[in-house]
């Protein structure tokens, strides 16, 4: 994804989709210096980068390790901008276990929103939709409702009346959130039922809170993002299909999670965040942003519940990292976090001993995966401070000069349909340039010669410009495991992995390196594997 969405937006760290709501998402570049905002220093171990989307959109930061992520900060997005992530730094530990890692930052995602969208975006349309009468979190009163809303509309704006701003550019800002607050007051006055008018308030709402000093107590960042809460619960009650309400609603919730620590209220907060976020991705599954948040809430999570269900969170995040990069192949950010969630994963199999599972991926196995994708985020964006520092603490655990070295079940060169019983298993290698299968020298000297009288390739290789697509597959041809298919200009290669989790490592290696090669910075690549 692009990183246009650099805007501004009213939505606290969410990422509204352009094409189904009015309120579109939008990215925005994480800051650096916390680059994603930095969180209490956890254990060493890489931060999770959210991306940057419009203001709504706040993510919250993922564990690189164990450790608790630092928060990001929401930044204000338009009402059809979505919330861009913060990145947050946390620390990676070496894989002895007795060694303290250091911590790498993570990226988490923030929100941003252009005050002339918000201006332009003010609206007065009214609607009739029926009241969802699904349970909220949050109480009504019985009064009448022309009498709630005028109240709730009192408490609102006498919060946003209260926020001043830090300095002049947040006191210019307020100005203009305090303008749009009572548009939509007066919208609501005369038709309650305008989920949209709720929803733009709600990111008002939430954009002030970050105009909020941190130790003010009146108006508190929390009361303003209770209330953001709120509105954007009465916006999804009337249009329960309203994805960009549930996803900075996430956000909003998310925040409010970050300043409670790791007590049992941030735990139940969390969990309704991570609710939220899957209700955002059902209702638009192309949101790679949603998905990266939904990761990033799910690895704060872990960190706060107790041991027996970390493993079963950690893995979830971890599918959530990995389809949000599915669905977006160059977003750094995802790519970023899922390397810290699986140095996170490392250390705790590390500490823990695993479950002794035959085919349980080993703690070393996880740190090369880990460094596998920090370094991959790192040449798609060399210039982010973040990434430079989490790769100098893992660089070390990559199989150089190599990006990934394993074990993969091959035809004979040359012959991709062959017998079963001719399919060897043997060592393969992956760079910059490509994948290549490792021929020992007693096989070498089997393989048959040409009509020409030279020898015949020994080796299965894939050149990187070659690669047209690579996929799982599942073919009565091939033997049993997990198939996977390198289709190339020259012909499809088929070639099957130990297991299927080991078949995701490698479909994502393989892409990373086709799509740092189509992004033009394989020699960033280059670089990290060769020093």
């Amino acid at each position: 994804m692009s990183t246009t969405t650099e805007q501004l937006h009213v939505q606290n760290g969410l990422v509204p989709d352009p094409t189904t709501n009015p309120k579109p998402e939008s990215e925005s570049e994480p800051e650096l210096e916390a680059e994603p905002a930095p969180a209490p220093e956890p254990e060493m171990q890489p931060e999770p980068v959210p991306e940057p989307e419009a203001k709504p959109e706040p993510v919250p930061e993922a564990e690189a390790r164990p450790e608790p992520l630092p928060e990001h900060e929401p930044v204000v997005a338009d009402a059809t901008d979505p919330k861009v992530n913060e990145v947050v730094e946390a620390s990676i530990q070496s894989h002895s276990p007795g060694a303290a890692h250091p911590e790498l930052k993570k990226d988490e995602g923030s929100r941003t929103f252009t005050m002339r969208d918000l201006l332009s975006g003010l609206k007065n349309d009214q609607s009739n939709d029926v009241v969802n009468g699904s349970s909220s979190p949050y109480s009504y009163s019985e009064e009448s409702p022309q009498e709630q809303h005028s109240e709730q509309n009192n408490a609102a704006m006498e919060l946003i009346n209260s926020v001043t701003g830090t300095d002049d550019d947040g006191r210019s800002r307020q100005r203009v959130l305090t303008f749009a607050a009572k548009r939509y007051a007066s919208t609501i006055e005369r038709n309650p039922d305008d989920y949209d008018a709720l929803y733009n308030w709600a990111l008002v709402l939430q954009e002030s809170a970050d105009n909020v000093s941190p130790d003010s107590t009146n108006p508190s960042k929390d009361a303003l993002l209770e209330e953001a809460c709120r509105k954007y619960d009465e916006a999804t009650r009337l249009c329960p299909t309203l994805h960009d309400a549930f996803y900075n609603w996430a956000i909003a919730i998310s925040d409010r999670a970050k300043m409670r620590g790791r007590t049992k209220e941030a735990e139940e907060l969390w969990k309704q965040a991570t609710k939220n976020y899957e209700k955002a991705v059902l209702l638009n599954w192309n949101s790679p942003q949603a998905l990266n948040n939904w990761g990033l809430a799910l690895q704060e999570l872990s960190a706060i519940v107790p041991a027996r269900e970390k493993q079963t969170i950690v893995r979830s995040a971890i599918s959530k990292f990995r389809a949000a990069i599915q669905l977006q192949f160059d977003f750094h950010r995802a790519i970023y976090n899922l390397g810290t969630v699986l140095y996170g994963l490392a250390e705790d199999t590390l500490r823990t001993g695993g479950s002794g599972h035959p085919k349980e991926v080993s703690p070393n196995e996880l740190y090369s995966q880990s460094a596998i994708y920090i370094a991959a985020a790192h040449a798609l964006k060399p210039n982010y401070n973040v990434y430079s520092s989490a790769l100098r603490l893992v660089r070390s655990m990559l199989p150089l000069p190599y990006l990934k070295v394993g074990y993969l079940t091959a035809p004979p060169a040359g012959k991709p349909i062959a017998p079963h019983s001719d399919w060897k298993r043997s060592e393969f290698i992956l760079n910059n340039e490509g994948l290549q299968q490792q021929v020992s020298k007693s096989e070498a000297k089997n393989v048959p010669q040409g009509m020409s009288g030279r020898s015949v390739e020994a080796a299965i290789k894939v050149e990187v410009p070659d690669i047209v697509s690579v996929s799982a597959c599942g073919d009565l041809t091939l033997p049993p495991g997990a198939g996977l298919c390198i289709d190339t200009i020259h012909g499809p290669v088929y070639l099957v992995a130990d297991s299927w989790e080991f078949l995701d490592g490698w479909l994502d290696a393989i892409r990373l390196v086709y799509t740092i090669y189509a992004r033009g910075k394989s020699d960033v690549l280059a670089g990290i594997v060769t020093g």
